[in-house]
């Protein structure tokens, strides 16, 4: 099989759960780390699928990858070479499609429970219950033409959205493993105290329950991940 393309932004963002759910069941993958100055995949079509990862940047920044990243989602949905987006990478996802990215209704930042948007979803997400996955944004993406929304949340309505039922957009991050979480919270406890909303937790909080918030995420990941490898080319 070709490897998978993972695109990296920032070092505190890696791929985490994703990569560990990639190497239990032998799928191999690239790295392409932005923010170490490594380039964008060479030829999309060399790999079995791409996923994009978060990062604190905007999806409307002028970066000057942007650009190519944005074409690649393009030219891997065209080709059926599954897309997978999570955060920022569900809202470049948006952007590639002629979607928007713009404030959200609420910052979000700890634990959320979702539903699914259309019934259809459950063949995505599983017999889980509640739907209940981490949150760091202030921006979200708008539902793009054709896509089939998936998830909605009470604070930010746009959560998830599929394209042609294979590429998976997600403004949520359930790649998060118990050491990422950690370095948010250890990173970003300042910021956390300076804001505010209703979906704002503090560090106190999310770490309470981490364990089984945690088990419960990945459960619900596994499900994405596995119903979206089923289209990875081989």
């Amino acid at each position: 099989m070709p490897p998978v393309a993972i695109v990296q932004h920032l070092a505190d963002d890696g791929p985490a759960f994703f990569a560990t759910w990639l190497q239990t069941r032998g799928i191999p993958f690239t790295q392409h780390r932005m923010h170490l100055g490594e380039a964008l995949p060479a030829d999309i079509l060399a790999h079995s699928g791409l996923c994009i990862l978060g990062g604190a940047m905007s999806a409307n920044d002028p970066l000057p990858y942007y650009p190519r990243l944005l074409e690649q989602i393009r030219q891997a949905m065209a080709t059926d070479i599954p897309v997978i987006g999570h955060c920022l990478g569900g809202q470049l996802m948006s952007r590639a499609l002629g979607g928007t990215v713009q404030a959200a209704e609420q910052t979000e930042i700890g634990w959320t429970d979702l539903e699914l948007a259309d019934p259809e979803g459950v063949t995505w997400v599983g017999p889980h219950s509640p739907l209940r996955q981490f949150q760091w944004h202030s921006e979200s993406f708008s539902i793009p033409a054709g896509a089939m929304p998936l998830l909605r949340g009470a604070w930010c309505a746009n959560q998830a959205f599929v394209v042609n039922d294979m590429h998976l957009g997600m403004q949520f991050h359930c790649e998060v493993d118990e050491a990422k979480l950690l370095e948010w919270l250890r990173d970003g406890a300042d910021l956390m105290l300076r804001t505010s909303g209703p979906a704002v937790q503090t560090p106190q909080a999310i770490l309470r329950t981490l364990q089984q918030d945690l088990a419960h995420s990945q459960a619900i990941a596994s499900s994405l991940y596995a119903r979206w490898a089923q289209g990875l080319r081989r």
